[in-house]
This record gives structure tokens, sequence and C-alpha cells, in this order.
């Protein structure tokens, strides 16, 4: 599990599956909107992101957060596979 930081915004969404720097494709478990009114020049997109296998543990809060290791990407450089999760009825 990572803590992904997008500068500019490539519209995704709670659970998207993205991939960046070739790397492979991890689901963003949870998106924070910084800089929308204050703040830097673009907005930032504050992710938490891992593969499936981390799911549980992000659901049941057993990582910390500001131990997890930092990414920063721009928006262009995201592939997104699929940019929001479905939707649950």
């Amino acid at each position: 599990m990572k803590r992904l930081i997008i500068h500019g915004d490539p519209g995704i969404r709670k659970d998207a599956i993205i991939s960046y720097d070739g790397g492979e494709e991890v689901r963003c478990f949870s998106i924070s909107r910084n800089g929308e009114w204050h703040g830097p020049d673009e907005v930032q997109l504050w992710c938490v992101v891992g593969d499936e296998s981390e799911k549980q543990d992000f659901d049941e809060r057993k990582y910390i957060p500001h131990h997890l290791e930092v990414d920063r990407v721009d928006a262009e450089t995201i592939d997104v596979i699929k940019a929001k999760g479905e939707l649950s009825v």
C-alpha cells in the first residue's frame, strides 16, 4: 500500500484502477481532492493505492497512514484502466 499524490486530475474516483511509471495496476482505495480553493495552482489528488490483496487491510485500517511510502506523479503520466468503481445497488 502506498500514498500516491497526483498533480492534476486524470478523471479518476474511488476504486479506480490505474497504472503509473510503467508499473503494475493498482486500485485507488481512497482519494482526497486538495487545492480547489486555496493551495497549489492545480488540484492535487492524494490517493491510497494498493493491489487487491491489500484491500482488506485498508478496509480494516491495518496500516498507519503517515508511515506509507509516498509517490508523486503528474496526471498526464497516469494510465487509467478503469476510471471509477462499479455502483452497488
